[in-house]
């Protein structure tokens, strides 16, 4: 039996509805280190950043429904 090879996929991205630019200027350190801590996962600096955001996000959103819910049951 031949396998057959699909066409080689594009790198995973973040993006799930259209893309918009945003461009940052950052000194040369940071963004070693951002580009260390991507090579460590295997990403490019711009998934790490975007996945970074995303993270950051979600946690401020959790923190906010966790406080709502205390509130609505009276939890102090």
């Amino acid at each position: 039996m031949r396998k057959v090879n699909a066409a080689p996929q594009p790198p995973a991205t973040l993006v799930l509805m259209g893309t918009s630019v945003l461009s940052l200027r950052m000194d040369g350190e940071l963004l070693e280190r951002l580009r260390d801590r991507a090579a460590k996962r295997g990403m490019s600096v711009q998934d790490y950043v975007v996945r970074t955001l995303i993270r950051d996000d979600f946690d401020e959103r959790f923190q906010t429904a966790v406080e709502e819910t205390e509130k609505f049951y009276g939890v102090t």
